[in-house]
């Protein structure tokens, strides 16, 4: 290789997103997510629409390389195809997908949508101050587990015994959100077991345990498998008439009784302005990890009919959405 090529490429693979932007007509974003185009591609257009806001529109001067993992441990093999592909910018979801394309680049900036806490796990250096090549956007979804929990308690006042669905491949997040499961319990002076499934095939397994265990309330800790198995989970709610406080109101709307938690189309707008003012020329280490401000309380009236329960005056009035 010719002395002033080797200089040309290493310099390339040190630039950021504006000198690529420059050479390129149409830069390339990488896209890890956890789920499947099916579950998830309201959240991949929501992206997109942040993209839009910042003048990219995927197919007119923006490529989009989509990679959906079926399975966390996919998640560094995809994360370092699409380093090898030379992105001009990478995001990644959930916490994983965050730190697999922390791992596979130190200089391709990042941007992620995480539940799980970011500086715990050490995938940036603070939240105002993220450091390096990497920001994004926060939910600390374990944080929320005590509301959900209170709002559930609220409406079986008089249950004892509940239980939380957990995907234990999920690392840390799991742990956390065990922990303040854990806590909030014995604040609510009730029994808390934890189900497990790491894939759909368990699901059915979780339920059954729940019915044995005689559960009153199952909630759903956030978890990308979960969300793209909504409809089984919804579908064995029902059959086991078991009343489920969900994390995303996609999962209320679709017949579930109840959601509590931020939205999380408008995380992925977010990360998508995020990813925009990255390729515009500014850098992940200046913009720091955003957090939510709002969280939406959505109750399915007609769920709470077919589950035979009173949803208290108080929690309609407080709910963001109730739908009849």
């Amino acid at each position: 290789m010719r002395r002033r090529e080797f200089i040309a490429g290493a310099g390339s693979a040190l630039a950021w997103p504006s000198a690529i932007q420059a050479q390129q007509q149409a830069p390339t974003v990488g896209f890890l997510h956890v789920g499947t185009p099916e579950s998830s591609g309201h959240l991949a257009e929501a992206f997109r629409l942040g993209l839009a806001e910042k003048g990219y529109v995927e197919g007119k001067n923006l490529a989009i390389e989509y990679r959906w993992a079926e399975r966390y441990d996919q998640l560094p093999l995809l994360a370092a195809d699409l380093v090898n592909r030379g992105v001009a910018a990478l995001f990644a979801f959930p916490l994983s997908g965050g730190l697999a394309a922390k791992n596979a680049t130190r200089s391709i900036p990042t941007v992620f949508v995480s539940g799980g806490d970011p500086v715990d796990s050490g995938l940036v250096d603070s939240l105002n101050r993220p450091g390096g090549n990497i920001t994004g956007i926060s939910e600390l979804t374990q944080k929320l587990v005590p509301k959900r929990f209170e709002l559930l308690r609220e409406i079986l006042s008089g249950a004892s015994i509940f239980s939380m669905l957990v995907n234990p491949t999920a690392g840390r997040s799991t742990a956390r959100a065990r922990a303040e499961a854990t806590a909030a319990a014995q604040a609510l002076g009730v029994q808390l077991h934890f189900l497990e499934a790491k894939d759909r095939d368990e699901i059915p397994g979780a339920f059954g345990e729940n019915v044995a265990l005689r559960a009153k309330g199952l909630l759903i800790n956030p978890d990308p498998l979960f969300l793209k198995e909504r409809d089984l989970i919804l579908e064995f709610a029902r059959e086991h008439r078991v009343p489920v406080m969900h994390f995303e109101r996609i999962f209320t709307v679709s017949g579930g009784l109840m959601s509590y938690g931020a939205s999380v189309p408008e995380l992925f707008r977010q990360a998508g302005v995020y990813v925009g003012r990255i390729l515009n020329g500014e850098k992940p280490a200046d913009l720091p990890v955003q957090q939510p401000t709002k969280f939406e309380l959505v109750i399915n009236l007609k769920a709470a009919k077919e589950l035979a329960l009173t949803i208290p005056a108080t929690l309609l009035a407080s709910a963001d959405e109730v739908i009849e």
